[in-house]
């Protein structure tokens, strides 16, 4: 069937998007009465109705990025930017994503969530196989395919406009882009392949161009600017290598934090050397036994006098080793206090090197072998006796940490998205090159329907997942809660990055599986990002109880 003309299909879309709309509240009416209990919402019911609720987030999350994908379409449309590329991502994106809220939504590769595990009935779920949702579905395959034929012919104008409507915020990408193709994508496989930490020149450069300050206050020495531009840092410097695009994220962590809880004192030591790079920060939170179950932190902090001293131990610490800075979770309450007894440290630390990566007295450290993300490499640590001045606990109380920890969580979930888009852009880009490329039985890989298909795929989600995190930094800009909407992004884009990767690397074939192809240190790379900074999971139990509790 013939694809609509832009103005048909913007119309169309809107009421398809409706249609979503009304099934996500159907959806969400049976959920809420599978976890009710006496006026509200049981927990143990959550856990025990976990693939609804947990499906019904994916679901909010397909219809959310829709809606934003709607929005970018119609903002290009009213600039008169709308063109052939883009109405076709959005096409196959409707009619991808409506066929999968029609028939089920891939949790994982092995978890599906089909419209009867929230208990629709096929009249409820009808709107999304009629009308205008239904024209979208029936033109999907037409619509892929004149998107995949576009691919096999052109490689520079495939991906869409990204829309970001601010010429600074152009000005931005563009001066990060050309840094992350001179000073990074040339070296980063080979940092991965030798494993070693990203040189400290490439580290001096993005103090340089401010990436460290980005959002921090013009006062204490920042770039003052929102998260939107962050957004747009992180994704370019993560297409170039995850590892460089996370040197920041550190960086915001602990400029969050200390800008959000800290004490004036604080912020005015603190800031302006986080902000120009000349100290670097690590987040110390997880430990061994705990993972995401912050209630459950053991490490001790003791007051002695003017200080404290640090027991326990902690993992998966990134860039460890470097750091200048530990923002670091301890218990300063009894063992059995909760969320109510945890406080956050700004705790100073000497800076390692290879020879000697943990210098302090009290503190260990042991280095963890990963696949992928290796730049800035992971620790073990251990504290025996370390000692932090009493004057570096964040905002002069204790007891405050896990809700000083929250307020940050947003902020760095956006981030993720972003570095995520970033990888997924990155593997869209090595897949096509190759497809271009390598030829088998006398034609380019790209001229083949399936694999064209499969690019055509990636080009539209990492776009779907790209305008979800835009708009979950849109709203942290616009001071309104966003932790709904920051998780939907993350859980959206981390899925993204992975399909991408493991699809060009299936464009790739055997030589895909070759260490001394990039595309194999992007599908490790990938991986992390369905795990850290809230696992798949747990951005689903958030984005659940959220909505399930009437917020949106």
């Amino acid at each position: 069937m013939p694809i609509p003309t832009a103005a048909e299909l913007l119309a169309e879309s809107e009421r398809a998007l409706a249609a979503a709309d009304a099934v996500l509240r159907t959806g969400r009416a049976r959920v809420q009465q599978l976890v009710a209990r006496d006026g509200g919402i049981a927990a143990d019911l959550i856990d025990q109705q976990q693939h609804a609720v947990h499906g019904f987030a994916w679901m909010a999350t397909y219809v959310e990025a829709l809606r934003q994908l709607r929005h970018w379409a119609g903002q290009l449309d009213a600039a008169g930017e709308f063109g052939e590329t883009e109405a076709l991502i959005v096409a196959v994106a409707f009619g991808e994503y409506l066929a999968q809220l029609a028939g089920g939504i891939a949790m994982s590769q092995g978890e599906v969530l089909r419209p009867f595990d929230l208990g629709l009935s096929d009249s409820e779920i009808a709107p999304l196989r009629g009308g205008d949702a239904g024209r979208l579905v029936e033109g999907l395959g037409e619509a892929r395919t004149r998107l995949a034929l576009s691919l096999a012919s052109d490689t520079d104008t495939v991906f869409g406009r990204l829309g970001l409507g601010d010429e600074t915020l152009e000005m931005i990408r563009e001066q990060v882009r050309r840094f992350g193709d001179r000073a990074v994508t040339p070296h980063a496989h080979g940092w991965h392949l030798r494993d070693e930490l990203i040189p400290l020149p490439v580290i001096d450069e993005l103090s340089s161009i401010g990436v460290f300050g980005m959002t921090l206050p013009e006062e204490y020495g920042g770039l003052g600017l929102g998260k939107m531009a962050m957004c747009v840092v992180s994704e370019e410097l993560s297409r170039a290598y995850i590892g460089v695009g996370s040197l920041g994220t550190r960086s915001e962590i602990a400029g969050e934090l200390i800008r959000a809880g800290g004490t004036e004192a604080q912020k005015q030591r603190w800031l302006p050397v986080i902000a120009s790079g000349e100290v670097l920060p690590t987040a110390v939170f997880t430990e061994p036994n705990t993972g995401s179950d912050l209630a459950n932190v053991q490490t001790r902090a003791v007051r002695e006098g003017d200080h404290y001293r640090i027991h326990g131990a902690k993992t998966w610490i990134t860039h460890a080793a470097r750091a200048d800075l530990m923002t670091l979770l301890a218990r300063t309450g009894p063992s059995d206090s909760g969320y109510r007894g945890l406080s956050m440290f700004l705790a100073p630390k000497p800076r390692g090197d290879d020879a000697n990566p943990f210098p302090a007295e009290g503190m260990s450290g042991t280095e963890i072998q990963v696949l992928g993300y290796r730049g800035m490499k992971e620790y073990e640590l251990a504290f025996d006796g370390f000692t932090v001045p009493a004057d570096c606990l964040l905002g002069g109380a204790e007891g405050q940490g896990f809700k000083q920890l929250m307020a940050t969580f947003e902020s760095a979930r956006v981030q993720t998205a972003a570095r995520a888009v970033g990888v997924a852009q990155n593997a869209l880009e090595l897949g096509l090159a190759y497809a271009h490329e390598r030829v088998q039985f006398g034609r380019k890989l790209v001229s083949f329907p399936r694999v064209a298909n499969k690019l055509a795929g990636m080009v539209t989600e990492t776009m779907l997942a790209r305008q979800l995190a835009y708009f979950a930094a849109r709203e942290k800009d616009s001071g309104r809660r966003c932790d709904i909407q920051a998780g939907m992004a993350k859980l959206l884009a981390a899925r993204a990055a992975w399909a991408n990767a493991d699809n060009a690397l299936q464009i790739h074939g055997g030589n895909g599986y070759a260490l001394e192809y990039p595309i194999s240190r992007v599908l490790c790379d990938a991986r992390i990002l369905n795990i850290f900074e809230g696992a798949a999971e747990i951005q689903a139990q958030v984005i659940a109880r959220g909505l399930l509790a009437g917020r949106n």
